[in-house]
Parts: structure tokens; sequence; C-alpha cells
């Protein structure tokens, strides 16, 4: 069969170093609390670069579109790793924020004990370095364009559970995409629980006055009362300025049974018209069936997260005792999906809004 000529692309013969366009570029922090974590830098020569944290689990921190910040970092930032961050709200001390915090592998909630054992805030994968299986870099000469990372994270103990997550992000040349696919497998000889939140965190200039949160389904509050932020008398997909009130540990939460399209495919997201910039999150619903839309709008720390779930973040006794806690049985795995987009043309922003309206 006679091969079809290659479509010439615009860097042709005119590149002696395919970084010039983009690729990954590994490296290890060397100061502040972050002193000695290994990290990946993501460029896809779109505008989009990202930071993946290769000693949290392979979580991504700061991330780019352009000049704008897409991600909320918190006022540590990227630290390393702590054993004890398990141990009751101990997880919010190295909690850099980011465009993506994993929760789990077998608790997402606040602290709790109970006959099973005692589990922190959100559980151990955050403070869990990688195993780094491959980097592939994109092979411009060749036309091969896509790049990637892939890592196990072993959150495991003697008598169990043994959970393995195994994580490939990946992005290609001139694409504003993050593909996240996972992998949680059951290393142990015992059924395991299991449970998983993608903790994905939006700042400032992204977030801001006037800014809209996209996300469709019912959806109710952690105590099944009106909120202060999520009642039926106010707007809660406009983000508002910095409220006094939200100062401290002010905050509010809201549940949702996240709507799917006839493929079966979830999407949120953020939009501000004033920076022509939307970023939409996509995944399955057979995945991750509930979204929780954190709000957090304290003066200096101005976030909202967008996280998808195997669950709310109940915790692992509740999820137990309404079963709907999940276990995986020895050898037994299940996949993950999420995909985060920047959308900067009228056409795809307008496209997305009008299928992902509030």
């Amino acid at each position: 069969m006679e091969e079809k000529p290659s479509i010439a692309q615009p860097w042709a013969g005119k590149l002696s170093n395919p970084a010039q366009l983009g690729g990954i570029e590994t490296a290890v922090l060397d100061n502040g609390l972050g002193r000695g974590t290994r990290i990946a830098w993501i460029n896809t020569g779109s505008g989009l670069r990202y930071k993946v944290v290769l000693d949290r689990a392979m979580d991504i921190a700061d991330a780019f579109y352009q000049q704008h910040s897409l991600a909320w970092l918190s006022h540590g930032g990227v630290t390393s790793p702590q054993a004890s961050a398990d141990q009751g709200m101990n997880w919010l001390r190295t909690f850099s924020g980011g465009l993506l915090t994993t929760c789990g592998l077998t608790h997402i909630g606040g602290p709790e004990a109970d006959e099973y054992g005692e589990r922190g805030l959100h559980g151990r994968i955050s403070n869990t370095s990688a195993e780094i299986e491959s980097v592939i870099q994109p092979d411009i000469l060749s036309g091969q364009l896509d790049m990637s990372i892939t890592g196990w994270v072993k959150q495991a103990q003697v008598f169990g559970p043994s959970l393995e997550l195994r994580r490939t992000v990946s992005s290609s040349i001139g694409s504003s995409v993050i593909h996240i696919a996972d992998k949680v497998i059951n290393r142990g000889n015992t059924p395991a629980p299991h449970m998983l939140l993608y903790h994905c965190n939006f700042g400032w200039p992204l977030v801001d006055e006037g800014a809209t949160l996209l996300w469709r389904g019912d959806w109710q509050t952690p105590s099944g009362e009106p909120g202060r932020i999520f009642n039926q008398n106010n707007d809660f997909h406009k983000c508002p300025a910095p409220l006094d009130e939200h100062a401290g540990i002010g905050e509010d939460v809201a549940f949702i049974d996240v709507e799917a399209d006839e493929s079966g495919s979830c999407a949120c997201g953020v939009h501000n018209p004033k920076l022509n910039l939307a970023v939409a999150l996509r995944f399955p619903k057979q995945q991750m069936p509930w979204l929780t839309n954190w709000q957090h709008w304290g003066k200096g720390e101005y976030v909202t997260g967008l996280e998808p779930g195997t669950n709310p973040p109940i915790g692992q006794a509740k999820a137990r005792a309404n079963n709907t806690l999940i276990f995986l049985e020895p050898g037994e795995s299940r996949e993950y999906s999420l995909e985060i987009e920047v959308l900067n043309d009228e056409s795809s922003i307008n496209y997305f809004l009008n299928n992902h309206l509030t």
C-alpha cells in the first residue's frame, strides 16, 4: 500500500532540540519545605505547562496557561511527604493545594476511628512517593507528539491493606489537555476497602469575582441542611469576592450526584469571561459517580475545589454503614480516568457552556 505523505509541521527543519518546543523535565527541589522532593515539569508547547510532584503520588501542583495561573497554591506550597500526615488533621500541614491532590486510597473524609482502625483526613496516598517506571518524551522528528510519565505508588503495610496505584500523566505537543490514567490494584491476600477522590483546586486569576462554576446534578450539603453558600436563595455557581466569614475554617461544601451525557461521561469546570478562559474536567460516571464542590473564599485563601470521586468525602465508616464502600478482592483492580482541558477560544467555550450550563 502506498504511504501517504506526512503533513509538515510548522517547526519542520527549524529545531535542533525538541525541548525548544516542549517535553518533560525532571528535577529535585533544593530549598524550603519541599527540599529534596522530586518533580517533573511538563510543557505542552500550547501555553499549558504544569508541575507533577513525583514524591507526592504524582499529583499536580502549579499549572499555568500562558500567563495565567490555573491552580490555587496553599501558604506552604509543595512540601516533602510526611508519614504522620495520615493522623488526625495533619493532612492539612502538607496540603499544597495545586491542580490535583489525590485522596484515598482507602478513606476520603475527616478523621475517624472504629474497630477497623484509625484514619486521618483524606488518607495517606498524597504523602507517598512514586516509583517511576517510565518517562516518554515526544519525538518531534518522527511526528510522535505524545509525552507521558508513569509510576507506581504503594499504600501498603504488613497484614494489609496493601493497595498500589499505577498512574500515567500524559499530554501532547500543541494540545492544552492533561490526561490522568489510574489503576488501583489490591496486592494483598484479603479484601481491601477502597475510596478515591481527585481534589482539583482552582485559584486566581481563573477563579475571580464573576467567574462561573459549571456542573449539573442534584446536590446536598453534608448535614442535609442549607449551608451559608449552598442554599436555594444563593447563586452558588458564581464566585464571590473574598468573604470575612470564611476566615480560618470558614467554608461550604456540596455533594453532587453529577449528571452524565448519553455516553456516560460527566463534565464540570470553571469559566472566567474576563479572561476568555475556561477549564473543563471530564470523567466517566461509572468510575466516579460523585462530584464535591468545595468553596472557601477566605482572604488570602481564595479557592474552590471540584472533586470527582467514588464517594463524597463522608469517610470510610459512613460509607461502610450505608453500603457504598467499595471492596477490592485480592488481585482485583479498578481503573479511573480524568481529563483536564483548557479552553480559550469562543467556539469551544460556547460549546462547553451550552452543554454544561448550571
